[in-house]
């Protein structure tokens, strides 16, 4: 467990960053649509952390755990589609409603499900990874902290094996938890005053929230990323793409679905 900003719970998720995200989305709502019907970042930020996604595996561990992972060349890979998408018309919903507390939940629980899939640690094939390291285990064994911790095997050396795999240095879960760390450090200090999303960048949500997000995706897993860090670590190239890139992106996309939620849920023309 981590201090600050950079705070990650045992699943390697991020927290701090997730809220920063928020507050710099919403602080772009505000310059957007001046006159919104939007919930004040207080109120979304009050279903993050605790109250948040991550908070699930913490308490009812592999009960109804969301698991924001994308295989994003994989068209049939579309479980965290769904879960956007029924969050962003629930989003709706809720707005048209005005209902508070629920475009509140659901503007956070948006938020955080469409920043973990759009980050390079969360387009690895994890769970498939990690389910090899607990012999074809799946997530449903993993109910209480042991269980999630130990790796499985027929034999002692195997289970040692298998744990170094998860634990050692390049291991699973260390390249994962390492990689998030990283950008949570680099975003953390960073002010991101030039992230409001351009009218291009708007309009190419008409497409459909599934294939804008996909494309989205995809173009941040055509950079590398996570294999580059995999290979040489934290180097000065791969900070400046986090910095340029994918933190810019990450801000922009969470404005823009939000403003989207906005525009729907009034029937506003901008």
């Amino acid at each position: 467990m981590y201090s600050g900003t950079t705070i990650t719970n045992h699943s390697g998720n991020l927290i701090g960053v997730h809220q920063k995200i928020d507050k710099l989305a919403r602080r772009n709502l505000g310059i957007m649509l001046p006159n919104n019907n939007f919930p004040t970042i207080k109120n979304i930020l009050h279903f993050e952390g605790s109250n948040g996604p991550d908070a699930i595996k913490r308490k009812s561990p592999s009960k109804n755990e969301p698991w924001h992972f994308l295989a994003p060349y994989d068209l049939s890979d579309d479980k965290l589609l769904i879960t956007i998408e029924y969050h962003f018309n629930n989003l709706i919903k809720a707005l048209k409603d005005k209902n508070l507390e629920r475009s509140s939940f659901e503007a956070a629980w948006l938020s955080h499900a469409m920043v973990d899939g759009l980050t390079p640690a969360h387009h690895y094939p994890y769970e498939e990874k990690l389910s090899e390291l607990r012999n074809g285990e799946g997530i449903e064994t993993r109910t209480n902290i042991k269980k999630r911790l130990i790796m499985s095997g027929e034999k002692k050396s195997e289970i040692i094996q298998n744990n170094w795999k998860m634990w050692g240095p390049k291991g699973l879960f260390i390249t994962h938890l390492g990689f998030e760390i990283g950008v949570a450090s680099i975003m953390a200090p960073l002010k991101f005053k030039q992230t409001i999303p351009s009218q291009q960048e708007i309009d190419l949500f008409n497409i459909g929230i599934d294939q804008w997000y996909r494309q989205i995706a995809q173009e941040v897993a055509s950079l590398n990323l996570y294999d580059d860090f995999y290979k040489m670590g934290w180097t000065i190239s791969l900070t400046k793409k986090i910095k340029k890139f994918l933190a810019p992106t990450l801000i922009k996309c969470i404005t823009v679905v939000w403003y989207q939620a906005a525009l729907q849920s009034t029937e506003l023309k901008v």
